[in-house]
């Protein structure tokens, strides 16, 4: 019979999802990881295969605990509401812990060496998917003209995801909710609007 596991798999994850958020996928060292788990490597290992696994795994559970906000924002009756519920939203969440500012999607894509190019292009897929949906969603918004015809759906949702991602590099270093805020707010305020 093998051992069993004296650890809850649950509260693990939890705590490296933590560590990655503040480090970086890179700057995490599975020192760090056992570390914050109270799990030796061979526990963390067997749970959770190697740190790759282990980090794909976290990013899965942010995304179920932490982004949830974003989705909600897609159902905004107006896009210009769904853009402002996503830059507020993310404003927060960027703020909201002091031990792990920023987003664990781009702390974790800052400094990716060849040797973790697989993670890399993770994280690249998985903005696009979210970027994809909200060109989606202003598409219908163009359609519904609660934008103008002339709208660029796809470089409106670029030009979001890139002010999301820019906030959550200035939370990293720093910047205040407030601020984040205020960003955000100018965006909303220069938003185009359709012919409704």
């Amino acid at each position: 019979m093998g051992r069993h596991r004296e650890f809850d798999i649950d509260e693990a994850l939890g705590a490296a999802l933590t560590v990655f958020w503040q480090k970086g996928y890179e700057g995490t060292s599975f020192e760090n990881l056992t570390q914050a788990t109270g799990v030796a490597r061979p526990g963390l290992y067997a749970a959770f295969g190697n740190k790759e696994a282990l980090f794909r795994r976290a990013l899965d559970r942010y995304e179920r605990d932490y982004l949830g906000f974003m989705q909600e924002a897609l159902s905004a009756p107006t896009a210009r509401q769904v853009v402002e519920r996503t830059l507020m939203g993310c404003a927060e969440l960027h703020t909201r812990y002091e031990a792990t500012r920023g987003c664990l999607g781009i702390n974790g894509a800052m400094a990716c060496s060849d040797d973790s190019e697989s993670i890399r292009h993770e994280l690249a897929v998985r903005r696009s998917a979210s970027q994809d949906a909200l060109r989606k969603r202003l598409e219908r918004a163009k359609k519904d003209k609660d934008l103008p015809a002339s709208a660029d759906c796809a470089a409106l949702a670029a030009f979001v995801m890139a002010v999301s991602q820019g906030m959550a590099v200035q939370a990293k270093a720093g910047a205040s909710r407030k601020l984040l805020e205020g960003i955000a707010r100018h965006v909303v305020s220069t938003w185009p609007t359709g012919d409704k």
